[in-house]
């Protein structure tokens, strides 16, 4: 019995070195941070009918995912190495622009939860790009906006932002997508008043 027993825990321990019970989890993680934020303590009031909710923007199946999308070509999609998100890229697009429109300080931000539903108007859109192209050796964030207002007006309007000579490395890539992104942020900050 001894020996079987022994026998048992040398190949539980063989097995060990062969069985993965799920990916390997990347060294680090890509976030979104915002370059703005509201002080401690701030708060700001106001009716939910005056309120902006800003909407999590729809996204491609490409960018639904939480690796960096790579546009190898015209044609062609891959998804760069150790490059992951901690959730989904449009989550962290749409904590990310609220934060620097609630950071600009003109307007009331309201979301995650019921009084979202009262607010007369809202920031949606579609998040169109935020990934790497291989060609230009960049990384690009495009968002078309969508803000309707009370009363039933909707304007839109298009918002993108590049940084160039990127290396095609998640170490490179992740700041200069966070650099872009608050870019284009701070642009729809100032055109939603």
């Amino acid at each position: 019995m001894p020996i079987r027993a022994g026998l048992a825990a040398m190949l539980a321990l063989a097995l060990a070195g062969c069985i993965s019970l799920g990916p390997k989890v990347p060294e680090t993680l890509l976030t979104l941070t915002p370059e703005r934020t509201v002080a401690v303590g701030a708060t700001s009031a106001g009716q939910p009918s005056s309120a902006l909710v800003v909407l999590e923007p729809a996204s491609a199946q490409r960018l639904a995912v939480v690796r960096v999308p790579v546009q190898v070509d015209a044609a062609s999609v891959a998804y760069l190495q150790d490059a992951v998100w901690v959730e989904r890229p449009a989550r962290l697009f749409q904590h990310l622009l609220s934060e620097t429109i609630r950071a600009r300080g003109g307007r009331l931000v309201v979301g995650d939860g019921e009084v979202e539903y009262a607010a007369a108007t809202q920031l949606g859109g579609q998040l169109m790009e935020m990934g790497y192209d291989a060609p230009s050796g960049s990384v690009i964030v495009r968002y078309d906006a969508v803000l309707q207002m009370p009363g039933g007006e909707v304007r839109t309007r298009r918002f993108e932002s590049t940084v160039s000579g990127v290396a095609a490395e998640a170490a490179a890539v992740g700041p200069a997508l966070n650099q872009a992104a608050n870019r284009v942020a701070a642009e729809v900050a100032e055109w939603v008043g």
